[in-house]
């Protein structure tokens, strides 16, 4: 029996995870799949939303600097690929727990499958880029979501019979979620600020965790004061990732969201965030998978970046690049809220059967292997 051990470095890689383990189950019966988890968190109930069972492997990987992170992950998992001698390796996403299993595999001459593979920014400040480049250069099989993807793999001389253009996967999992995703009434009931929304229903939803935005205190005071004057014009619904609370603390900014039109939520799960974003009359975010979200939901976007991974969005999606000036993000959020914004159009292939394709190019690369 073929056994292929699947790493989810993150929590947001299992919700990529989830539909591939699925379709692998359905299409190839006699192959195992291992399910290594690295985060140091785990939340079971999040397993079970997803309909996953939970890892075999939990390495635990501290949510500390890149190079303690690389070798945690290095160390734990170097005995699961000599437990399990897998066909191969399948990672996601662009993670350092991601890149560090992708060199362990490599350096035990074990074949690598890359899921989201060939996105760029085009910006080496940003560590996602660095893992990203060096994981598909490591890979035997590239399964990329979008045109863009596979240009960039082939400029960067990787073979095209390795690149396997899937769409995007992220898509299958937002499908199978979103008919249970709650009302925002009930998030917020949750939340305890059941009147929050008036009457009309109407907010803006803003989501912060890159390092580029909230690590420097200058522009995470910016952003932050920038937020506050747009909830002047539309109630702000603002999820805290653990750290940009603690940035916030750190650099004692958070009394500046002491205003009744931003209201600061816990870490809100998959669902909850599917509701928030569905009924949201603008997006504010700085994550590329909020980005194919809102697409994929024909939601007004804004990137508070200067650049993207996720070009796709942009050119056919409902996203824009709003940058980090205040005065350009107020002005394209404010012709949102009046005109309605753009809906886009759905990419090729974002049609929820992407996990189908990766199985089905799993199971022929196996079969290949079985021949020789």
């Amino acid at each position: 029996m073929s056994r292929i051990v699947c790493v989810a470095a993150a929590r947001s890689s299992l919700m990529k995870m989830a539909p591939v383990l699925r379709a692998l189950t359905r299409a190839l019966p006699d192959l195992e799949t291992v399910l290594v988890h690295c985060d140091d968190y785990m939340d079971g109930q999040f397993f079970t939303s997803l309909e996953m069972r939970l890892p075999d492997f939990h390495l635990q990987v501290d949510r500390g600097n890149h190079a303690l992170q690389t070798a945690q992950a290095m160390q734990g998992f170097e005995p699961v690929l000599e437990q399990t001698a897998p066909a191969a390796v399948l990672v996601v996403g662009d993670d350092t727990s991601s890149l560090a299993c992708a060199l362990t595999a490599a350096k035990q001459q074990t074949p690598l499958f890359h899921l989201d593979a060939g996105l760029r920014s085009h910006d080496r400040a940003m560590p996602e880029e660095i893992n990203r480049l060096l994981i598909d250069q490591l890979s035997t099989l590239l399964f990329t979501s979008e045109a863009s993807a596979t240009s960039n793999l082939l400029r960067e001389g990787i073979s095209q019979a390795r690149i396997h253009f899937v769409g995007n996967v992220m898509v299958d999992t937002l499908q199978h979620e979103l008919p249970h995703a709650p009302s925002p009434k009930d998030v917020l009931r949750q939340a305890h600020l059941a009147g929050f929304v008036d009457h009309s229903g109407s907010y803006a939803l803003l989501t912060l965790h890159r390092p580029s935005n909230i690590d420097d205190p200058r522009r995470l005071r910016t952003l932050i004061e920038t937020t506050v004057k747009l909830s002047d014009e539309v109630p702000i619904l603002f999820p805290l990732h653990p750290r940009t609370r603690a940035m916030l603390q750190q650099h004692e900014l958070g009394a500046l969201l002491d205003t009744p039109r931003v209201a600061c939520l816990p870490p809100q799960s998959y669902r909850n965030m599917l509701g928030l974003m569905k009924h949201a009359r603008v997006v504010l975010t700085d994550s590329d998978g909020v980005q194919a979200e809102t697409t994929a939901l024909a939601i007004p976007c804004l990137t508070l970046r200067e650049n993207t991974e996720r070009p796709v969005t942009v050119t056919e999606g409902s996203n824009a690049i709003a940058g980090r000036d205040p005065s350009v993000i107020l002005a394209l959020s404010r012709d949102i809220l009046r005109y309605g914004g753009k809906a886009g159009r759905m990419p090729p292939l974002w049609d929820g059967h992407a996990a189908e394709r990766i199985a089905d190019h799993i199971g022929l690369w196996l079969a290949g292997q079985d021949d020789r």
